[in-house]
């Protein structure tokens, strides 16, 4: 059990203190944002609201954990940035994963958020910051590497692999063997057949290439 400071003060904030609070043995003991956020607030929902570039003062890193559970704003790199400053403050990051998923002794990585009714078939790996919303199915053999972010009821057939900064869009699917190129869009609703390209934009059934996002953030 670890007592757990939140990255945020928003909706996915509130969400992760609802999970951690009702759904883990975790215990929710304040919140933090960067200064420039904080609006003059000391509370959320009722606990402590801190600075973050003064929060080892009232949370030192020896006693507590943290929880960022960000969205995919930069394609992954604000919530990349976030985990790499909490990472240098010296705190362990805990990793939520709901008891209503099924999980097959998988290797989870830290500062994840995977929610109800993901299915992740044995031998597939999850990295760190990696955020599986409801619903999705993660075949077996593969592997998710870091900062990805899934929607919901996304489909990931047996031996994918998807590269870091990767968003994948609701009701997508990936077909077996396929690799999600570093930085690739998968729209809603995508098929994709084909192994991609990176940073690229990907729509359809099956998938083409559109657009070509930007690397730099």
């Amino acid at each position: 059990m670890a007592r757990v400071v939140i990255f945020g003060k928003q909706d996915l904030a509130e969400l992760a203190h609802y999970y951690l609070t009702n759904d883990s043995e975790h215990e929710v003991v304040g919140f933090s944002v960067s200064r420039e956020y904080l609006d003059g607030q000391a509370t959320f929902i009722g606990l402590p609201l801190v600075c973050f570039e003064e929060v080892e003062d009232t949370f030192p890193p020896d006693e507590f954990s943290f929880f960022a559970p960000m969205t995919h704003a930069g394609m992954n790199r604000t919530r990349e940035k976030v985990y790499r400053a909490i990472q240098l403050k010296g705190y362990a990051m805990i990793s939520y994963v709901s008891s209503k998923a099924t999980v097959t002794n998988n290797q989870i990585g830290e500062n994840c958020f995977i929610l109800e009714d993901n299915t992740l078939q044995p031998f597939t790996n999850i990295g760190n910051n990696v955020v599986l919303w409801c619903g999705n199915h993660i075949g077996h053999h593969g592997e998710i590497k870091d900062h990805v972010f899934l929607t919901s009821h996304v489909v990931v057939s047996g031996h994918c692999i998807v590269e870091p900064y990767s968003f994948i869009g609701v009701n997508a699917t990936i077909r077996d063997g396929v690799t999600i190129s570093e930085g690739s869009l998968i729209a809603m609703g995508a098929l994709v057949t084909k192994s991609t390209e990176p940073w690229g934009v990907y729509k359809g059934s099956p998938a083409r290439k559109g657009d070509k996002l930007s690397n730099e953030i």
